[in-house]
C-alpha cells in the first residue's frame, strides 16, 4: 500500500481518542452521582471552564480531527445528528429522502437559522461547505472515495450526489467534519471558525493550542443555551485535568485515570463512565520483517495476557478483547480472549528464525493522552519479555508520530480507536483502517478475501445484513493477526456541581444548550 505524503497524514488524524456507541453501549455509572447528581439551584447565565484531554492541532481545520473540538464546544452542527442508538435525525435538515436515482438524496433544511456572524443557512451555504469538504487534498474518512457533490434546490434544500448509491449517507453527514461553515468562513485558509458556525456557542478569542472561549450565541435556532460562557483548556496530562478539577480550576474535566476518577464521591459530581465501542489494539507492522510473517505475529498474540491487562493493569477498567468488536455493540463477541501461551509464543517465534541466540528486538510505540496506553505498555513488555521479545518503550506525541505510522516506519504501535468515529456504521472503519486501499491502514494489510467480504456493504441497508457482514470481518482479522486488540476501553468524565452534563458516547456533544453551572 503506498504511503500518503506527510502533510496529508497531519490532516486527518485518527480518532483514537473519543467514544462512539450503538444502542447497546449503556452508560455505566460509577462512584456517587451521576447525570443527576449536582443538579442543585441553576446559576442564571454562569461561566464554566472544561478540562479537556484534547486540543486543537491544525488551526481548527474543519476537515480534520479539530472539528471535534468545535462540535464538542457547541460551535458546530452538521445537517445530521446521530444518537446513541446509531439512528440518524434532524439538525439542521429536517427530512431527508432518497430519490429515483438512487445516488442522490434531498435535504430540507431548516428554517430560520442563521450563522453567528448573522448570514443565513441556505442551499447555497451548505452546497459551499460541504463541496469544499470533499475537495480537499485528503477529505475527511467519512466521506472520502464516495465522489461526493452538493447543490443547492432553492433556497431551504440541498441535493446530494454520490458516484455509487450509498445506502448509509444521511449517516456519513452526521460527522463532526461535516459541520457546516457561513461561506465567509471560506475566505480564509483553513476556514475561519469564529461566528461562522451555528451552534450554542460562539468563538470569542483562541489562544492556540491552549485554550478557547466562547460566549452564548443569543441568536441561536434551538433551546436558549443557560450558560452565558466558556472557557476550554486543553490539558493533553490526565494528572493535571484531575488537579485542575480538584483544585477547582476545572468544573468538568474529561478522561481522568480510573484511580482519580473515584476520588470525585459525593452529590456534588455528576461522574459518569460509558461503556463503549472503542479498542485499545496493538498494530502490527506486516509491510517488512519481523511481522510480515503471520509467525511472529501469533507470537506476539500467544506471548500477551489480555485477561490481565484488563483486570489486572487496568484494575478492572476495561473489558478483555477477543477481537475487533466487544460485548458494547450488539454485533461483538462476547467472548473471552485465549489465555496467553509463552511457550507457544517461543516455539512460533524459533520457527521463524528467533531464539535465545538471536533474540527479536522491536519497538513498542504510544502516546500519553489516554492514561491507559503507558500502563498497557509496560505490561505488554514483561509479557513479551517472558515469550523472549524484547520491546523498548517509546511514549510520544501522537500527531508528531502518524506520517511514520501511515508510511509503515514502525515496529508495533499501542493505540486506542473507536471504531464507530466517522461514522456510526462499522462499515467505514473496516474499510479505512484494513481493506487494501484503506486511508487509515495503519496494520498495513491487504487481503482480497477481506475486500470481497466488505463488498456487499456498498448495497446493504438492513442493520441486520451489515451487522453479519461486520461478525465475518472480525472473524477474518482474528484469523490473519490483523493485530492484536487487547481490551475494550470506557470513556469518563466528571462535573463539579454542573447539570445537563453527560458524556456523550458520539464524542461529538459537551457544551449543549441544557448544560448550566449550579450553587
Amino acid at each position: 500500500m503506498p504511503a500518503e505524503p506527510a502533510a496529508v497524514a497531519r490532516h486527518r488524524r485518527p480518532r483514537f481518542r473519543i467514544a462512539a456507541a450503538l444502542a447497546a453501549s449503556a452508560a455505566v455509572l460509577v462512584a456517587c452521582g451521576g447525570p443527576d447528581a449536582g443538579t442543585g439551584q441553576v446559576v442564571p447565565d454562569a461561566q464554566i471552564t472544561l478540562a479537556m484531554a484534547f486540543g486543537p492541532a491544525a488551526g481548527y481545520a474543519i476537515d480534520t480531527d479539530d472539528a471535534f473540538v468545535l462540535s464538542q464546544l457547541g460551535v458546530t452542527e452538521s445537517l445530521v445528528a446521530s444518537g446513541p442508538d446509531g439512528q440518524a435525525r434532524p439538525a439542521l435538515a429536517t427530512a431527508w429522502e432518497q430519490q429515483a436515482d438512487p445516488r442522490v438524496w434531498r435535504f430540507e433544511l431548516r428554517p430560520g437559522v442563521r450563522f453567528q456572524n448573522g448570514e443565513p443557512l441556505t442551499g447555497e451555504a451548505v452546497a459551499t461547505a460541504l463541496n469544499r469538504l470533499a475537495g480537499t487534498e485528503a477529505p475527511p474518512r467519512a466521506i472520502r472515495g464516495i465522489g461526493l457533490n452538493v447543490a443547492a434546490d432553492g433556497a431551504a434544500a440541498v441535493r446530494v450526489t454520490t458516484t455509487e448509491p450509498d445506502p448509509i449517507l444521511p449517516l456519513r453527514l452526521s460527522g463532526a467534519n461535516t459541520g457546516i461553515l457561513a461561506p465567509s468562513a471560506y475566505a480564509s485558509t483553513p476556514p475561519a471558525v469564529q461566528g461562522t458556525g451555528t451552534g450554542p456557542m460562539t468563538i470569542t478569542e483562541l489562544n492556540g493550542t491552549q485554550s478557547a472561549t466562547l460566549q452564548r450565541n443569543d441568536t441561536y435556532w434551538g433551546e436558549r443555551p443557560l450558560l452565558a460562557g466558556v472557557t476550554a483548556n486543553f490539558v493533553p496530562d490526565p494528572s493535571a485535568r484531575a488537579l485542575a478539577l480538584r483544585a477547582g480550576d476545572a468544573d468538568i474535566a474529561q478522561e481522568l485515570p480510573e484511580a482519580a476518577a473515584l476520588e470525585f464521591t459525593g452529590d456534588q459530581y455528576v461522574n459518569e463512565t460509558v461503556a463503549a465501542p472503542r479498542t485499545a489494539s496493538l498494530l502490527l507492522n506486516q509491510s517488512r520483517a519481523p511481522f510480515a510473517d503471520i509467525r511472529v505475529r501469533r507470537a506476539v498474540a500467544a506471548a500477551i495476557d489480555r485477561t490481565a491487562l484488563g483486570e489486572q493493569a487496568l484494575a478492572g477498567s476495561a473489558v478483555p478483547a477477543s477481537e475487533l468488536f466487544g460485548p458494547a455493540v450488539t454485533w461483538g463477541s462476547q467472548d473471552a480472549p485465549p489465555p496467553a501461551d509463552p511457550a507457544r509464543a517461543r516455539q512460533l517465534l524459533e520457527e521463524a528464525g528467533f531464539g535465545p541466540g538471536n533474540p527479536l528486538r522491536v519497538e513498542l510505540g504510544t502516546y500519553p493522552n489516554r492514561p491507559e496506553l503507558p500502563t498497557l505498555a509496560t505490561a505488554i513488555q514483561e509479557m513479551l519479555r517472558a515469550a523472549g521479545i524484547e520491546a523498548t518503550i517509546r511514549v510520544g506525541d501522537y500527531d508528531a508520530r502518524e506520517p511514520e505510522l501511515l508510511a509503515g516506519d514502525y515496529d508495533m504501535y499501542l493505540a486506542s480507536r473507536s471504531y464507530l468515529l466517522d461514522v456510526p456504521d462499522a462499515g467505514a472503519t473496516l474499510q479505512s483502517d484494513y481493506s487494501c486501499a484503506g486511508s487509515y491502514n495503519i496494520n498495513r494489510y491487504c487481503s482480497p478475501e477481506f475486500d470481497a467480504l466488505l463488498a456487499p456493504l456498498a448495497t446493504r441497508t438492513d442493520p441486520a445484513a451489515r451487522q453479519e457482514v461486520f461478525r465475518q470481518a472480525a472473524a477474518k482479522l482474528t484469523a490473519d493477526v490483523v493485530g492484536v486488540p487487547l481490551v475494550h476501553t470506557r470513556a469518563n468524565g466528571v462535573g463539579d456541581q454542573v447539570t445537563g452534563y453527560t458524556v456523550d458516547p458520539l464524542a461529538k456533544t459537551l457544551v449543549v444548550p441544557g448544560l448550566a453551572k449550579t450553587g
